[in-house]
């Protein structure tokens, strides 16, 4: 019963420390790459109503991509590896899009928060905004910044909840698609 032909889902420990490797260093690259983007695009603020529907397409892209990846968990041979990197990407993406959006509109409505925002301080008000930390130092003034804030807030919120629930529930159908449970990753440990 313990022949390792019987049992293809178990795999060396070498193979699972090389696969979480290579998941945390792409999940890693995917983040700075996204992260490079966003300081090298040329938001020059011209702003207009086109701010809003790149804010809506960008929301929409989140969307794809977090589902799109879903479907790639279900099929991973590492659903729960696949599913790090998924959250890295989706949160990077969400976090850099609300950025990109407060940077632009602190450059077309001036005044629009407590003080004039960098890339970087468009970054870190986001980052203290999703943490829920808000030290303060950055506020919203703006009507149109405090609803961007507020959906920004609420985005968050369903991130954490609905989107760990579903990657949960996706890391659950690849393993069993591979015959395995979830608790068979875990062995309990006898007790002597």
């Amino acid at each position: 019963m313990d022949d390792p032909a019987q049992q293809p889902h178990r795999r060396r420990p070498g193979q699972r420390r090389r696969a979480a490797i290579s998941a945390l260093v792409r999940a890693a690259l995917v983040a700075a790459g996204l992260v490079t983007v966003y300081y090298v695009l040329p938001l020059d603020g011209r702003g207009t109503t086109g701010d809003s529907v790149l804010l809506a397409c960008g929301l929409l892209l989140v969307v794809v991509v977090f589902w799109w990846q879903v479907r790639a968990i279900v099929t991973s041979p590492h659903p729960r590896l696949k599913a790090v990197e998924t959250l890295a990407t989706t949160l990077a993406l969400f976090l850099l899009l609300f950025a990109g959006a407060y940077f632009l509109l602190e450059h077309t409505t001036p005044g629009s928060f407590s003080e004039p925002l960098t890339k970087t301080d468009s970054l870190y008000f986001t980052l203290t905004t999703f943490t829920t930390v808000g030290y303060g130092d950055i506020t919203a003034r703006s009507q149109t910044g405090r609803v961007l804030t507020m959906i920004q807030m609420a985005g968050g919120l369903m991130l954490v909840g609905v989107a760990a629930r579903i990657l949960a529930g996706a890391v659950e159908a690849g393993l069993r698609r591979q015959g395995r449970e979830p608790s068979d990753d875990f062995p309990t440990r006898r007790k002597d």
